[in-house]
């Protein structure tokens, strides 16, 4: 079905491009932050099986699982808030105009610990958005972009990849309302609880912007070229500072 953003751009809405990662049971699940991996687990109670292939009428399954850590997520400033705020009530607007890009992050020595990080910088955001002036989503796409490692990984202690802070004034500059990565944060893995990045982000303690979001452990397929597009950001109703989320992309077509 084709969805007419003017007389002559559109997308197809029978054409999704999802940019989401499943979650599944057990250890071929993604994990970060230290969790186990996610459980499915048949409800056993009372002589009731919720397994049909073990002798139950239906499958009624209970899943364990963390949002931040066992796939794509989206979170607001409730994420780092002592009051925790809901996602589900401060993304009120699902369709907005996005950007994808991609980097491949640069090696830089930590001064503190004298570790090599993989870093993400301000001037590698502004040569992949040049000629942008104003979007609503950015896609931050990074290299390599391996599949099997980004849908799998087991990121706990490995440092992932991250971004400077200074790329905010960027965000800033195109009035960015939601930031889209392929990382487990946008923040060091270890800095001290800091997550400075996520605070200048929602401009925390300051002036807390409710209608800004993070969403984060994404998959962009290599297929999928950097440009202009439009985001769908599905996310399950969880009254929590972060949920479950299906970000859907649609290229944008024209009719000469």
């Amino acid at each position: 079905m084709k969805l007419y953003l003017n007389e002559k751009a559109f997308i197809d809405t029978k054409k999704p491009i999802d940019i989401s990662i499943p979650l599944v049971h057990g250890k071929e699940n993604l994990t970060a932050w230290y969790v186990d991996p996610p459980r499915f687990e048949p409800v056993r109670a009372n002589g009731f099986i919720g397994s049909v292939a073990e002798g139950g009428s239906v499958n009624f399954r209970d899943i364990f699982f963390n949002p931040h850590g066992h796939g794509t997520h989206t979170e607001c400033l409730g994420h780092i808030t002592e009051e925790v705020h809901s996602v589900n009530q401060t993304l009120r607007s699902f369709f907005c105009s996005a950007l994808v890009i991609t980097i491949r992050p640069e090696i830089q020595l930590n001064e503190k610990d004298g570790i090599e990080d993989l870093v993400i910088t301000s001037p590698q955001v502004r040569n992949a958005i040049a000629g942008i002036n104003q979007v609503e989503a950015l896609v931050l796409r990074t290299l390599p972009n391996r599949k099997a490692e980004k849908v799998g990984k087991a990121y706990s202690a490995t440092n992932p990849a991250y971004l400077t802070n200074d790329i905010n004034d960027i965000l800033d500059e195109l009035k960015v309302k939601h930031l889209l990565v392929d990382l487990p944060s946008v923040d060091r893995e270890s800095d001290e609880g800091k997550l400075i990045f996520h605070h200048t982000f929602w401009k925390v303690p300051q002036a807390p912007d409710f209608e800004r979001t993070i969403t984060e452990l994404i998959f962009v397929p290599d297929e999928v070229p950097d440009g202009a597009y439009i985001l769908e950001m599905q996310v399950a109703p969880f009254e929590n500072d972060a949920s479950p989320s299906r970000p859907v992309l649609y290229a944008i077509s024209s009719e000469n």
